[in-house]
């Protein structure tokens, strides 16, 4: 295992929002669908991608696009938005309401016509992405066009209907964003840089996450001190070795109490500590919510 696949191993999507734009200059779409993650390609035309946080990006034709939370996708930026996607819908107008059928072209296909200058391309997550992934990303960023299969392969269902597609989309928008991810990690001067004593690390707590680790262990499995495993560790991975443990643990529990009808027990002790209690005291910590809550969540009345 390296640290980018461990940061990738969180990426899922779940019942993803799709979409295709087809606009004349100016316009504007606004991501308010509460996704932590956007991924946007500019199939013709171009625009600029305008994030909460940090200065506009220019996105050329065929450039793609992966943007944390709420932004706007613009040409040219300062453009109000016309259209919204929003949890559950691609394409509403500005003011919520629902489009008629002058401005629905197709399936998952939004504008005024299909020959208009910019045609966009999106998929907005809504599946569970790793919070240490999230950390490592900026706010937006654009990646030059290139070959990108997964894209054609999703820009031709996106615009058709068929048996088990949203399965297929789910998919196909993981292909996609970590061909980008691994993209943007294997530029020149990329945080993330090969370390076969972090690599052996983190292969150690995935395989053995029940196993009481500490430092020390973890050091001597891995054939350095405590203080060069927790110095190389941090720089590596972005915490020290017991946070991240805490973290990794967190979030195999909050997918088995999604995926399965495992008591909070015996799900406890998979991932490493002793009692129910203990789980759902770390997991209030770190999630915010009771490990009921989250599974509630999931399974609404």
């Amino acid at each position: 295992m390296d640290a980018l696949a461990d940061l990738l191993e969180g990426v899922r999507a779940r019942g993803a929002t799709f979409g295709r734009s087809v606009m004349d200059t100016p316009w504007a779409v606004g991501f308010a669908s509460g996704a932590p993650l956007t991924l946007t390609t500019m199939i013709r035309g171009q625009a600029w991608v305008v994030p909460e946080e940090g200065e506009p990006l220019r996105l050329g034709q065929g450039d793609v696009a992966v943007v944390r939370g709420t932004h706007t996708i613009a040409d040219p930026p300062g453009t109000a938005p016309r259209f919204m996607v929003t949890p559950g819908s691609y394409c509403l107008l500005a003011d919520g309401t629902e489009l008629g059928d002058a401005l629905t072209l197709g399936p998952r296909t939004c504008g005024p016509r299909l020959d208009a200058d910019a045609l966009m391309l999106s998929g907005a997550y809504e599946g569970p992405i790793g919070e240490r992934l999230l950390r490592a990303l900026p706010p937006a960023l654009v990646l030059p066009a290139g070959r990108h299969p997964a894209l054609d392969l999703l820009s031709e269902e996106i615009a058709a209907v068929r048996p088990g597609q949203q399965a297929v989309l789910d998919r196909l928008l993981d292909l996609a964003l970590v061909a980008a991810l691994r993209a943007w990690f294997d530029r020149p001067g990329a945080a993330v840089e090969p370390d076969p004593v972090v690599d052996r690390a983190l292969r150690l707590l995935h395989d053995k996450l029940d196993r009481p680790w500490t430092v020390a262990d973890l050091a001597a499995e891995t054939g350095v001190s405590r203080a060069a495993l927790a110095r190389r560790f941090a720089a590596r991975v972005g915490s020290p070795p017991m946070a991240y443990l805490a973290d990794r643990r967190v979030e195999v529990a909050a997918d088995l109490l999604r995926g399965s009808d495992a008591t909070l027990t015996s799900i406890a002790r998979r991932v490493g500590y002793s009692d129910a209690f203990t789980l759902s005291v770390a997991f209030k910590r770190l999630r915010g919510v009771t490990p009921s809550e989250h599974r509630a969540a999931a399974y609404p009345a």
